[in-house]
């Protein structure tokens, strides 16, 4: 052990982490500078940031930005809709994935390589938006919470990822222990399965979360009760400028406030912009510190076994 301490680093070696510290500073800078450029804009002057005078630190201080958007009274409600979406969908996800995964994880389950592949067709064909609508418009789930929880309540992908995981951490051979004792499904399911599931169901849980919260798309596709919103497309709005102005006149509670009447309208959209990107960010940057050994135990679980 003595000598592997003398062992000397040989030029090249020096040079090779040389290099690959060049490339991890070179990516640092890739991923903290769009952050810290974003954080500064949201709260600096307008017209330095529109003349690029502000390129990384904060020029001309000012809130008046995040008070444009924090009175704007439908913020509030697209985050509780947004909470919502997130809990119940999440939820509803776990529900589907988690049995699906164990049931196609097992050996003894007949036709499971069957069903496999069915799922795994349907990652690559699609019938379309239309078809999409179409659908839910005759289940009758158009302008309902159903059409944002439902239709994208499984993913294959998650489901292949926990499959993964059943098989690669959790004994068949255990399993077949508790079935020799007098084990039923259900009972081998929720009372040792389950209980050795935290670290997958957690990655679940976030992955689902996460898309949940940054989900727009259905929507805008399904949804026209503004009241429905959630948080990303209230903000779409707020950075459509004629919309807010719109709402202002039919009695929403945009104030007009000191911004309003200092700024110009290009200005007022440079003044909000960036501070909307933070509204909607900010609670998944603050929680993402807590949960980033999920993420990265995710990936490791989808690499363990295909």
């Amino acid at each position: 052990m003595h000598e592997n301490h003398l062992i000397k680093d040989t030029r090249a070696d020096k040079v090779f982490k040389s290099v690959l510290y060049v490339f991890i500073a070179l990516a640092v800078l890739l991923v903290l500078y769009p952050l810290i450029y974003i954080v500064s804009a949201s709260v600096s002057d307008p017209a330095a940031v529109n003349s690029g005078q502000m390129w990384l630190l904060p020029k001309g201080f000012t809130l008046d930005g995040y008070k444009v958007i924090l009175n704007y009274g439908d913020i509030w409600r697209g985050y509780g809709m947004t909470i919502f979406y997130t809990l119940a969908g999440t939820a509803v996800s776990l529900a589907l994935t988690i049995p699906c995964a164990y049931a196609i994880s097992r050996p003894d389950f007949s036709g499971k390589k069957w069903f496999t592949n069915f799922m795994l067709v349907t990652m690559f064909v699609g019938g379309g938006l239309i078809p999409s609508y179409l659908l839910i418009r005759a289940l009758g789930w158009v302008d309902t919470v159903w059409a944002i929880i439902i239709p994208g309540a499984a993913s294959i992908y998650n489901i292949i990822v926990t499959r993964s995981f059943f098989q690669s951490s959790i004994p068949w051979e255990m399993q077949e222990a508790a079935i020799v004792d007098g084990a039923t499904d259900f009972q081998l399911f929720f009372k040792i399965v389950l209980p050795l599931s935290a670290p997958i169901i957690a990655v679940m849980a976030l992955f689902y979360g996460v898309g949940q919260w940054n989900s727009y798309f259905s929507a805008l596709v399904y949804l026209q009760n503004k009241n429905l919103y959630p948080l990303q497309m209230v903000l779409r709005q707020i950075l459509v400028l004629q919309d807010m102005q719109q709402g202002a006149a039919t009695g929403a509670t945009v104030t007009q406030s000191a911004a309003q009447a200092a700024f110009s309208k290009e200005q007022l959209v440079a003044v909000i912009k960036y501070g909307v990107m933070i509204v909607s960010s900010l609670p998944v940057i603050l929680i993402y510190p807590f949960l980033q050994r999920f993420f990265v135990k995710g990936v490791l679980i989808g690499s363990l076994k295909g």
